[in-house]
């Protein structure tokens, strides 16, 4: 029999139905000689420190670093029930089918639990790009061999071991530093989740510590000598205080250019127009997905992935979610003209875009050199009920399905004029847009991107040496901005491109500037993480990030190694080079204990102050009372406590240091 080993249960529904697998079983779909099983996400989950050692069960500074060498996982209770049904089915198995999530953690969901149940049959791979019919029958008929994706699993082992030996060895030492016996105050710390809070941070500080500059400007409005078609031209500055972005920092410098440019006549020194073409955007891969959501409709990242992932598996209306790319593999041209006929015929509002689009133009994104484990989010061929999604799916929906038809548009043409005077040996410039082919802009709207705010729509059409004449000139104060506060949105962008922030050259060469931290399936959950222990608080309609006192304690506490994003970064490029087989799990793990080994060394050397400080010294009670043995657990030692909150705020108390394992409490 072969075995399907899917990620979810709605997953192993939707294949089911293609494989013809419609009997009910325990934890299984049956059909002829076939079984579809599935599992609930992880069924498994890393060990706690206390399944190596009963020792580790209190949490303790001399009982670290924690370094397993032979690592352990376990089931978890809520899916007991299914791993004994995938047991049960393994064994009558011939060969099983991963099938779960086309990437690094699908694989991994899938391989742990075979390698938990001791499978060693053949291993085939169901690669899935979309959930619907069509989809699904073209991938089982191009099932890989499982060695092709059995790195990616390597990977996703690399990724949850280095997560677990940073994350319990670091929150228990941060922990146990801030409060003896961990009593309080838990101090999380993540290999990913703790970078991200700095650059929260550092966004923060440099707005709190942003100091506005003042500077002048001119605004002209002229006109050609012999026409009324005035137009605004901005003085440039010269001869003149200025900053060292060229802006005129006098106020009375200003003031007298403004004066003696008004009545006076000049002449045009250089009058350009350019015919400028701009391709279609590619489509979205996740990132730039949750980007637009955010920038548009104040989405969150997990809000935005949610309503992707429904897409995908309750809708069948979009590819696979959680991909980095945003190409398109050369053979799926072939197949644009049943999708473009999907999304005229699902909705009516876009029936007339289609009928524009030109279905045979192939733009930019089918591209085979560019393509990575997955290609970019587009909609599929299957014919969905837009009006019965929510209007959270409905705005997510047309994002993707714009993105993709405007690839079947010709490119944006615009003229772009630039024009530059001398008026009194002032030189003033003025620049004009106007577009000549609207193009994909038809799909897509908006204002372009690299459009400024002085760029106007028509200028005069002027030639070098024509005389012009300043009928009116202003004097504007404004004033430097400092950066704006991270939204989700922004803050991914930032996650992504984490390279470019790396000043040394040759580790922004590794880098390439393009790994991030986190992963496109990942940041979100990160960003989910900070605001639920409160490292971090939105604020305000655009739903900014900023950083609580709480967060930058921690920031402030560990060291640069474990909150610096470029070292993440260069761990993330470690687990790519393990998913491409370029590297070996072994040293990647080796250099990960290396590295807690140092970190929690130097932790205990700076904490020895720290904790005896800490130690209770009160005279009112004998020096045998302070090392007392907990009478409840046996194990821990009583400490002296001040009660914070309620009516015995400011009371003394004593309590074990094995808390929260240990909740003995005694009044003084």
């Amino acid at each position: 029999m072969r075995v399907f080993l899917c990620e979810k249960p709605s997953q192993a529904r939707d294949i089911a139905v293609v494989l013809g697998a419609s009997r009910k079983a325990e934890g299984c779909l049956l059909g002829q000689d076939v079984a579809v099983t599935w599992c609930f996400g992880h069924l498994l989950e890393m060990s706690p420190p206390e399944a190596y050692d009963p020792a580790y069960k209190r949490w303790s500074l001399d009982t670290l670093p924690i370094l397993p060498t032979e690592w352990k996982t376990e089931v978890r209770k809520d899916a007991a029930k299914q791993f004994r049904a995938i047991r049960s089915l393994l064994k009558q198995a011939r060969e099983v089918v991963v099938a779960t999530d086309a990437d690094r953690e699908g694989e991994t969901i899938g391989r742990e639990v075979l390698d938990a149940l001791n499978w060693r049959g053949p291993v085939l791979r169901l690669w899935l790009s979309a959930l619907d019919p069509a989809s699904i029958r073209k991938a089982l008929g191009q099932l890989l061999p499982g060695e092709k994706t059995a790195p990616l699993y390597l990977a996703g082992l690399g990724r949850a071991r280095a997560d677990w030996l940073v994350g319990m060895n670091l929150t228990r030492a941060f922990t146990l530093l801030g409060t003896p016996g961990g009593a309080a105050g838990l101090r999380s710390v993540g290999r990913v989740q703790t970078p991200t809070l700095k650059l929260i941070i550092e966004r923060d500080h440099e707005i709190e510590h942003f100091v506005p500059q003042t500077y002048w400007d001119v605004a002209a409005l002229c006109a050609p000598a012999i026409s009324d078609a005035s137009f605004k031209a901005r003085w440039q500055p010269t001869n003149v205080p200025m900053d060292t972005e060229g802006r005129c920092t006098s106020e009375p410098a200003a003031r007298t250019v403004a004066q003696r440019l008004v009545g006076r006549e000049g002449r045009v020194t250089l009058a350009e127009t350019k015919r400028l073409s701009e391709p279609p955007p590619l489509p979205f891969d996740l990132s730039g997905l949750q980007q637009e959501c955010s920038r548009r409709f104040g989405m969150g990242a997990q809000e935005t992935l949610d309503s992707a992932q429904r897409l995908y598996e309750q809708w069948k209306a979009t590819t696979y979610p959680r991909t980095d790319c945003t190409y398109l593999p050369e053979s799926q041209f072939a197949e644009s003209a049943d999708v473009l006929a999907s999304v005229a015929a699902s909705d009516p509002v876009m029936q007339q875009l289609v009928g524009g689009a030109d279905a045979a133009r192939r733009s930019r994104a089918w591209d085979d050199r560019k393509i990575t484990a997955h290609h970019a989010i587009i909609p599929t061929a299957a014919r969905v009920q837009v009006q019965e999604m929510s209007e959270t799916d409905r705005r997510v929906y047309d994002l993707i399905r714009r993105r993709y038809l405007a690839q079947f548009y010709a490119a944006h043409e615009f003229d772009r004029t630039r024009i530059e005077l001398l008026i009194e040996g002032e030189r003033l410039h003025a620049t004009g847009r106007v577009p000549v082919v609207v193009g994909w802009r038809a799909v897509i709207g908006e204002r372009p991107d690299d459009e400024s705010d002085d760029e106007q729509a028509q200028l005069p059409r002027l030639k070098q040496g024509d005389p012009v004449r300043c009928a009116k000139a202003e004097v504007e104060r404004k004033q430097t901005q400092p950066l704006a506060r991270f939204t989700e949105g922004t803050l991914i962008q930032a996650m992504k491109s984490v390279g470019r922030l790396v000043q040394d050259l040759k580790l922004r060469q590794v880098l390439k500037e393009t790994s991030g931290i986190g992963t496109e399936a990942t940041r979100a959950s990160i960003i989910e993480t900070l605001l639920a222990r409160a490292y971090i608080e939105r604020r305000g309609k655009k739903k900014h990030l900023l950083s609580t006192p709480k967060g930058r304690a921690l920031i402030a506490a560990v060291p640069e190694a474990v909150k610096d994003a470029a070292t993440t970064a260069v761990w993330e490029q470690a687990l790519d080079d393990i998913a491409n087989g370029r590297g070996t799990l072994d040293d990647f793990l080796a250099q990960q204990r290396t590295l807690v080994t140092t970190l929690v060394l130097a932790i205990k050397s700076e904490a020895s102050p720290q904790m005896a400080a800490a130690r209770p010294q009160s005279a009112a009670v004998s020096h045998t009372e302070k090392v007392q043995t907990c009478p409840q657990c046996k194990t821990g030692k009583l400490v002296q406590k001040t009660a914070r909150k309620g009516s015995r705020s400011g009371q003394m108390f004593w309590a074990c240091n094995g808390w929260p394992q240990c909740s003995f409490v005694r009044n003084r």
